[in-house]
């Protein structure tokens, strides 16, 4: 079974239609990346995979379940990082982590195993308020996993981070991927980022996926590496889009 199956989505916002008849599989343990200029669809199409949105047609099953009809249950194995998450400010990192686990019937056990897997053990005394952007991004990654998700979802989250930042977050997640039991769906503005941790690119542009499988089967002698791909494909580079209004 795979874990999510995307067939034949559409989803319009007024008169623009956001996402034009996407099909997608992915299967278990599987890290995937959705790759595509602001306004492409992707982060649409994340969100309804999230449930956070409902399809205007086609349907979505998360490991052959719905959201219509088994909401409760897929809260449970999902995690998901917005591209801003927001805390309170006056609760330091191990309070923001109680609370969100508690949500969850999680305990103190469970809080520091998080900490220690994000590497926030020297800030967990410290407020929300007083932490770095790659710390909060971090913090927004523990969130995303105390309820040991099956299916993991990562919407650009190293955007405006600097690099040793980026790369201590791509180190987490390496080391989830070597565990092996954990889905990853992520959106990404870097070319780097998808090559190093994805094994199947996903791009799309105008709603529509142009190109999809695992980086060495899209290159080509005209396509070189995976932004040579993306430019051949969109006709743009992704670092050009980043003044566009994502949908």
């Amino acid at each position: 079974m795979h874990q999510i199956e995307v067939r034949n989505v559409f989803k319009s916002f007024r008169d623009v239609q956001a996402v034009r008849g996407i099909s997608l599989a992915i299967r278990p343990g599987e890290f995937v990346a959705l790759l595509g200029p602001n306004g492409a669809g992707k982060t649409t199409t994340v969100e309804m995979m999230e449930g956070l949105r409902k399809p205007d047609r086609g349907e979505i099953l998360i490991q052959g379940k719905t959201w219509q009809k088994h909401e409760r249950e897929l809260r449970k194995i999902i995690g998901l990082s917005l591209q801003e998450t927001r805390f309170t400010e006056k609760l330091t990192v191990r309070e923001t982590l109680r609370l969100f686990a508690a949500f969850f019937g999680l305990g103190s056990g469970r809080v520091s195993e998080v900490i220690e897997l994000t590497g926030l053990g020297e800030k967990q005394k410290s407020m929300t308020g007083t932490l770095s952007g790659g710390q909060r991004q971090r913090l927004a990654l523990a969130v995303a996993l105390l309820n040991t998700p099956q299916i993991l979802f990562l919407d650009e989250p190293t955007t405006g981070l600097d690099p040793h930042s980026r790369f201590d977050l791509w180190k987490i997640l390496k080391a989830l991927k070597d565990e092996g039991e954990t889905t990853l769906i992520l959106t990404t503005h870097y070319m780097e980022e998808a090559e190093s941790l994805c094994d199947h690119i996903i791009i799309i542009d105008e709603g529509k996926i142009l190109r999809e499988g695992r980086l060495e089967e899209l290159l080509d002698e005209r396509s070189r590496n995976l932004e040579e791909l993306f430019i051949n494909l969109t006709g743009k580079a992704l670092d050009d889009t980043n003044t566009r209004i994502n949908r």
